[in-house]
Order: C-alpha cells, then sequence, then structure tokens
C-alpha cells in the first residue's frame, strides 16, 4: 500500500524543486498536483474503510454515531456542484483548506488508536492511517502555495476544533468511534477532492465542469 500511494509525494517534491530552481509554476499545475494528491487521500481512506468493514461489529453502524454528529459538520460547504461552481476560486480553497486542516488532530489520534483496535488488520490499518497523515501533510503544504498563488478569501476560515480525546474503554466501542471517524474524514476528503478537481477545472477555462 505504502507503494501505491507514496508517489503523491513525488509530485509534491517535483512541485518544490521547480520553484526553487527559478521556473514559473502555473496555476493549471498545481491544481492538477493537488487534484492528483486529493484523490489518492479519498482513494486511501475508501481502503481503510473497506479494511474495517471486513471484522466490524454486527451492531457496529447501527450504533454508530450520526454524520451530523462530525466535528466538521458546522462548516457550511455547497451541497452540490451548481452551489460550488457559484463561489469564488479564493473562497472554494479556503474551505477546502479549513476542512483539511480540521484534520490534524483527528489523523492524529486515529494513528496512535490503530496498533491497539480489536482488528485482524490492525498493523494494515496503522500503516494507512500514518499514510493519511503523509498524505494530508503534503496536500496542506500545496494549498498554502494554491493560496498563496490565488490570493487569500475574503471569507477566510479557521480549522474546525476537535474536541475528543481518546476512542473509549471497551474494545468494540473503540472500534466503533474509529469507523465513525474514519467515516467523517473519508466524506471530508470526497469534498476536498471535488473542490480542487472544481477548481483545477474552472483555471482550465472548460465549458463544462
Amino acid at each position: 500500500m505504502a507503494q501505491r500511494f507514496k508517489g503523491s509525494n513525488l509530485f509534491l517534491t517535483a512541485l518544490l524543486c521547480l520553484v526553487s530552481q527559478g521556473y514559473a509554476v502555473g496555476l493549471g499545475d498545481m491544481l492538477e498536483r493537488a487534484s492528483q494528491l486529493s484523490d489518492k487521500l479519498h482513494s486511501l481512506s475508501t481502503s481503510l474503510t473497506n479494511d474495517l468493514d471486513t471484522h466490524f461489529p454486527p451492531m457496529g453502524k447501527i450504533l454508530m454515531p450520526r454524520p451530523s454528529m462530525c466535528h466538521t459538520a458546522s462548516l457550511q460547504t455547497p451541497h452540490d456542484k451548481d452551489q460550488a461552481l457559484r463561489v469564488p476560486e479564493s473562497e472554494l480553497l479556503s474551505l477546502a483548506r479549513a476542512l483539511l486542516l480540521s484534520w490534524n488532530d483527528p489523523l492524529l489520534l486515529l494513528a496512535s488508536e490503530a496498533p491497539t483496535l480489536s482488528h485482524p488488520q490492525n498493523g494494515a490499518i496503522y500503516s494507512k492511517t500514518r499514510e493519511l497523515q503523509d498524505q494530508s501533510n503534503s496536500l496542506s503544504s500545496g494549498l498554502d502555495r494554491l493560496i498563496h498563488k490565488i490570493g487569500s478569501s475574503s471569507k477566510s476560515l479557521s480549522p474546525l476544533p476537535f474536541q475528543g480525546g481518546d476512542l473509549g474503554s471497551d474494545k468494540n466501542s473503540r472500534l466503533i468511534n474509529f469507523y465513525f471517524l474514519l467515516s467523517c474524514f473519508r466524506r471530508d476528503s470526497h469534498k476536498i477532492d471535488n473542490f480542487l478537481k472544481l477548481l483545477r477545472c474552472r483555471a482550465a477555462k472548460q465549458d463544462r465542469c
């Protein structure tokens, strides 16, 4: 799995290399690299969800909190593509960045809890959660450069605080809460990916985005 996703770091490395050598990196190229990173981030979260599904308590999804309980649920985001198309580029980028940075602490919690999960694939799950952190950090750096390129939004948004300190005491609660956090991240990573792909399309001035 590490082999599958390590290419994302190469995109960021190539971008930084071009900048350090004085080459002007176009907005389209930067958005292309960011879109590829966000796509891999969402794919990895989907792969992790599939791993957890293999040995999940039968009642787990019934007992799991509702999506409205995700700590990022209060962040107002476009409901569909038509709404997103009406959002200025800088504001859409600010939304993507705020969503991503809101996951710094939760991803740290997932990585610290993964090795002790009551799941036969907890080693692989741990490796993938660490990979999620690496992917997220790489994309965060890319979004900072995009904001510098496009300009800050007049509605610049701050990351949302995460209050969760642990996943619970018994093994089923910990597994359910781990799954819940991951499902929230998977949803948000899909939004980030869609926002960046839309920005890439608009930067290319395509008629149909």
